[in-house]
């Protein structure tokens, strides 16, 4: 009698073993769709907050009656003086560290808040994005590309209903790629290889395949992986799976709705139990369960501070060089630390010791 059932048993546990699996994937295709949704979701958010962000301040400079005579005059100390002050007093209020600038109708560089060395630079030939003001007198917001990827408010200045010139706030999407990774997700804006020849200031930039790492404080860990990946295979599928990392991508469109690149996020395959099934039909960013993902991402990310510890002081000697902006105070931290720990003989020796990395060919004339 057993043997007779025992047949019949076995493939009702194959069907219901068949079924089960398949209906796990599809709950779990289901739900990698709901947060490529969701990211885009986010950052088409996050790109229009800091859009209406830089517009409100490019707005107000083109208000300021002083840098509008200043302009006018073709008074660029001042001109330098004025933005460079108000984003001080910005940056000491609030924190938030502002980059602003202005430009001539003849599309030369008037004014840049950061640093007042390119006054008179020409700039037409990486701006054509500026071409949009030919026909309208309105602001605009947008990602574009120029000597850097950025996103770009620009208010165009009018005195006497004769255009002036126009006034600039400008960020690098350092803001969006913390704020993604606060909540345990990897952002990676990549700008396609054909605009090099416009994007001159991010030549020495990493390539992935065919693109141009962009923003500056990416996550490295990733990197091998994005290496490994087909990108025409990712952009028609939008998601992809390889070393136990989700990987989602978004087409990145510029002011004209031209597709110059893209956004690659990367959700490690640990992080997708903390993300809501679809069927809740709730936001993700506010319902990961009891904040648990962002508290291992904060507790994860502290340790990442850590990454410096593991070099001698001799070699901190030679990283100096390399280092980012972004990463100098605690690279400096570190450093300071383990040099207290040598006498200042022995500082002298190591800097003495030190190879010089840098080659310049030149003629004295």
């Amino acid at each position: 009698m057993f043997k007779k059932v025992a047949p019949v048993f076995l493939i009702l546990i194959l069907i219901t073993l068949f079924f089960t699996y398949y209906y796990n994937n599809k709950v779990k295709e289901q739900k990698l769709n709901n947060i490529l949704d969701q990211m885009r979701l986010t950052l088409k958010s996050q790109l229009k907050t800091h859009q209406m962000d830089d517009l409100q301040i490019a707005l107000m400079l083109s208000k300021n009656k002083g840098l509008i005579d200043a302009l006018e005059n073709d008074d660029e100390d001042l001109g330098y003086k004025i933005i460079s002050d108000i984003s001080k007093t910005i940056q000491k209020s609030t924190g938030k560290r502002i980059r602003t600038q202005v430009i001539t109708s003849e599309l030369n560089i008037f004014a840049r808040s950061w640093d007042d060395i390119y006054a008179g630079m020409p700039i037409g030939d990486y701006r054509t994005d500026l071409k949009y003001f030919y026909t309208h007198n309105t602001p605009r917001t947008s990602i574009e590309v120029g000597r850097r990827l950025g996103i770009k408010a620009t208010v165009p200045v009018y005195k006497d209903k004769k255009l002036i010139g126009y006034v600039e706030s400008i960020s690098f999407f350092k803001s969006i790629t913390d704020f993604f990774s606060s909540i345990g997700v990897d952002l990676y804006v990549l700008l396609d290889v054909k605009h090099t020849d416009t994007a001159v200031l991010m030549m020495q930039n990493l390539t992935i395949g065919n693109y141009i790492l962009a923003n500056r404080n990416y996550n490295y860990t990733h990197l091998q992986t994005l290496h490994k990946l087909d990108f025409k295979t990712l952009k028609l599928k939008g998601i992809e799976h390889k070393d136990k990392k989700y990987i989602f991508y978004q087409n990145m469109h510029d002011g004209e709705n031209k597709i110059i690149g893209g956004f690659v996020f990367v959700l490690p395959e640990r992080y997708l139990n903390y993300f809501r099934n679809p069927e809740d039909n709730i936001s993700f960013l506010i319902n990961i369960t009891r904040s648990s993902l962002y508290d291992i991402v904060k507790e994860e990310k502290k340790h990442e501070h850590d990454i410096y510890k593991e070099y001698s002081a001799s070699s901190l000697v030679y990283l100096q060089d390399v280092i980012d902006k972004e990463d100098r105070e605690v690279f400096f931290d570190e450093a300071y630390e383990k040099f207290d720990k040598y006498s200042k003989d022995e500082l002298i020796q190591m800097m003495l010791n030190r190879r010089i990395v840098k080659k310049i060919d030149g003629k004295i004339q």
